[in-house]
């Protein structure tokens, strides 16, 4: 396998060996991910059976690393297009619909025009026809109620939402610290 900027990264946990993020997933690069373990930043959990060569040293990519120095997790949620997308389960908010990201918008409960605010609040998820069906209106005026009130997230409820949308790619070392609080099946 060629090694390139975007094989082999790292699964990065804090120092309470959770990851730092879920969704997007807290991965770097594998040129990051060597940088930190040779400046003792990092502990490594886990390795790929990938190496890189220097002329005087082999070296195992790592495949989970977690950080020396716990970092506090934000109290509050950025609000962005994605997050919103997030909370609401990438589904529209009027017809339940989930879509892919490229596939949604966000609407505006109470119109700008009518005075509303983009905030957490009065910001939902809506696939193109329900927006362009709804337009300028009010959900009362359109007849489309809302399917769940928009409120703003914890951050622990977005990490929990992040986790039923797993990435792409897992690496199999990599299960064991996203999915170890999962409730497990009786035999």
């Amino acid at each position: 396998m060629r090694i390139t900027a975007n094989t082999c990264p790292a699964l990065v946990l804090n120092a309470d060996f959770q990851p730092l993020s879920y969704f997007p997933l807290s991965l770097w690069s594998w040129h990051e991910t060597v940088k930190a373990v040779f400046m003792d930043r990092v502990n490594v959990v886990s390795e790929y059976d990938q190496v890189v060569r220097s002329p005087s040293l082999t070296f195992k990519l790592p495949s989970v690393i977690a950080l020396k120095e716990y970092v506090p997790s934000s109290r509050r949620v950025a609000f962005t297009r994605f997050n919103v997308f997030l909370r609401d389960g990438f589904s529209c908010q009027y017809c339940g619909v989930q879509k892919n990201t490229h596939d949604l918008t966000f609407d505006h409960v109470v119109p700008r025009s009518q005075g509303g605010l983009t905030t957490w609040e009065n910001v939902v998820t809506a696939c193109s026809p329900c927006n362009m069906r709804k337009a300028n209106r009010t959900p009362r005026e359109a007849s489309m109620p809302l399917l769940f009130p928009a409120r703003e997230p914890s951050a622990h409820r977005l990490r929990d939402e992040g986790r039923s949308f797993p990435p792409g790619y897992l690496h199999e070392s990599w299960r064991d610290f996203l999915y170890w609080d999962v409730e497990l099946e009786p035999f």
